[in-house]
């Protein structure tokens, strides 16, 4: 089901109750683009890949999400679906709104044209959205300028008047005359004068409240036009303002849009199931909740207290239950093998026929359909686990204790060792046996091998033309590597070898980040929409995934990586040089002064 800004409204009373009654949800988006700043790299840490992908991909659009709601039916046995997908775009739909910038990835758009995605749909008819942050801003607008119509009101409150310039005298009285024939004329409710710039319909406004009382009109703009309506009996007056009340607060709500959608997720704590999601949740947060936090931990902190339980199945199928038997995680190839023995594709039907999919449609990045596949391919994934158990258990639901374990727990795409804990800290993952290399600029990878031979095989993590991560397949021949190239005086002209650690430490050491504790305000405003449940500092994962290398290498070209934080001893530098500036400074005026003297 294609849902459009013509269609949201009858859609989201259904879909409240839809997701009331669901045992859970998976979804999937489509996006202006994927990434422009600093490349992550296989080497990253959670936190780091966080602050790359923050940067990197929040001024790109999300422009399709797909839902779908599965439901268990007891009396058949079997699960059902409803699926939506939703054309989202950040059009202004009320006066003051924000007027969206955004940038748009070449490839990205190329790649959504080929798979015919509908952009003249999504321009014309793609549902409007505030977040959070702007529709209390929206709000704040709406009160301020009531306060201000009520002070012009208040008979002791004189407002500075503008002398009306000789050009716009006659169009002042035309309207002033229009309004008091409008009086006189008992039989019309409301006049409408004519269409006029902001600067003329003040001075309108500012005459006219000369002639005529407050207790007998109001005046309000409407499409750069000025209404004027007749006030009747204080009653009368009285339900005239708050019915205007009202309307204003009903725009504001229609122009939240599609972030209700998201609301309602985060209201009904239904398990969300995605594939390879940290992006989406990214974008989901941003856009139609509140900006993303520069903090890791504030990150971790709000995605947790707005959606308590989501489920990544490109981390499931990671795992070590499924390496052997899945090669590659991607989407299709997973629909492909749950296909094959020893798995069962799990066969759900749609509830509905005008809200549904099947396995046998080629809708490939379709938002809906990909997070209908999504969905089926947990379902397949779970069934397969309990079909493995001892006892079996069929069906498996997803509050079952089989997928338990990989519940808040999200892949993070390159990263090879590691993945982001939602409900704790994350897998600590030990580096010592990487070694951060800097070489001349016309070195390739035969010359770093060259290196790095007499102690084994390596994987080398590429990050600028002039650096890499050499990582070393035995952990055995880390004290010869530290000995022999890190302590080394010279190892050769413009070749520099350091412990992983050593280059972590120089690029995040900073006295300045203690001072920076106070949590984001993002996730201050999160703890206030949502009462969560207290997150374990303790709980850790005793067992990493094993990730599909092939999905993981790196290219041998990357941008460079501009430095992440400014150091002290940068701010310290430039401190130094203001300050020897100013000496200087007065040195040469002394001088002056002491020659003036002497002459």
């Amino acid at each position: 089901m294609d849902v459009t800004c013509y269609n949201f409204k009858d859609i989201l009373t259904e879909l409240e109750t839809d997701l009331k009654n669901s045992s859970f949800v998976s979804i999937d988006s489509e996006f202006t683009g994927l990434n422009y700043g600093e490349s992550t790299n296989p080497l990253d840490s959670p936190d780091e890949y966080y602050t790359k992908i923050r940067t990197g991909a929040q001024d790109f659009l999300l422009i399709q999400f797909g839902l779908a709601v599965f439901k268990y039916n007891e009396s058949i046995k079997k699960f059902t679906h409803k699926a939506y997908n939703f054309y989202v775009f950040p059009k202004p739909s009320l006066r003051g709104a924000p007027d969206c910038r955004f940038i748009c990835q070449a490839s990205s758009i190329d790649f959504l044209i080929k798979n015919n995605f509908n952009f003249n749909k999504l321009f014309l008819e793609g549902i409007p959205y505030l977040n959070q942050n702007d529709e209390q801003k929206m709000r704040d607008k709406l009160n301020e300028k009531r306060m201000r119509n009520s002070l012009t009101r208040t008979p002791t409150c004189e407002m500075a008047s503008i002398a009306v310039p000789e050009e716009h005298v006659k169009t002042i009285n035309d309207a002033c005359e229009k309004i008091s024939d409008f009086l006189k004329n008992k039989t019309l409710e409301e006049i409408t004068l004519d269409s006029c710039n902001g600067f003329v319909r003040k001075l309108i406004y500012q005459e006219a409240w000369k002639k005529f009382s407050r207790d007998e009109l109001t005046l309000e703009t409407r499409q750069y036009q000025i209404v004027a309506k007749r006030l009747g009996t204080p009653e009368e007056r009285e339900k005239l303002e708050k019915d205007k009340m009202d309307q204003e607060n009903t725009e504001i709500t229609d122009a939240v849009g599609f972030s209700k959608v998201i609301r309602l997720l985060s209201e009904t704590d239904t398990l969300i199931v995605g594939h390879n999601m940290f992006l989406d949740l990214c974008h989901i947060l941003h856009r139609f909740c509140m900006p993303l936090p520069e903090k890791y931990k504030d990150f971790k902190q709000m995605l947790h207290c707005l959606f308590p339980k989501v489920l990544d199945t490109k981390l499931m199928c990671s795992s070590p239950e499924f390496k052997e038997l899945i090669p590659s995680t991607v989407l299709s190839h997973v629909m492909s093998k749950i296909n094959e023995a020893p798995f069962q594709l799990v066969n759900v039907e749609p509830e509905d026929s005008n809200y549904g999919y099947n396995t046998s449609e080629e809708k490939a990045h379709e938002a809906g359909y990909d997070a209908y596949i999504t969905g089926v391919a947990f379902l397949s994934l779970a069934h397969y686990l309990g079909s493995i158990s001892t006892p079996k258990v069929n069906p498996v639901l997803p509050n079952s204790p089989i997928v338990q374990k990989y519940i808040n727990k999200l892949y993070l795409m390159k990263i090879l060792d590691t993945y982001m804990n939602l409900n704790g800290n994350d897998p600590a993952v030990k580096r010592d046996n990487v070694f951060h290399l800097t070489f001349p600029k016309e070195w390739v990878y035969q010359d770093i091998n060259t290196l790095f031979s007499p102690y084994g095989n390596i994987y080398v993590t590429w990050l600028t033309d002039t650096s890499a991560f050499v990582t070393l397949s035995s952990r055995d021949n880390v004290l010869a590597v530290t000995r022999n190239l890190v302590r080394a005086k010279k190892v050769k002209h413009g070749v520099k070898v350091i412990t992983f650690n050593a280059y972590h430490n120089s690029r995040t050491k900073s006295p300045i980040n203690d001072v920076l504790n106070k949590p984001s305000p993002s996730i201050q405003e999160a703890k206030k929409r949502k009462s969560h449940e207290p997150q374990s500092s303790t709980q850790k994962k005793s067992r990493v995934p094993n990730f599909d290398l092939r999905e993981t290498s790196s290219p041998h070209n990357i941008s460079s990586i501009p430095e992440e934080t400014e150091t002290v001893s940068d701010f310290g530098g430039l401190l130094y040089a203001f300050t020897s500036f100013l000496i200087g400074i007065m040195i040469v005026t002394l001088i002056y002064k002491f020659y003036r003297i002497g002459c």
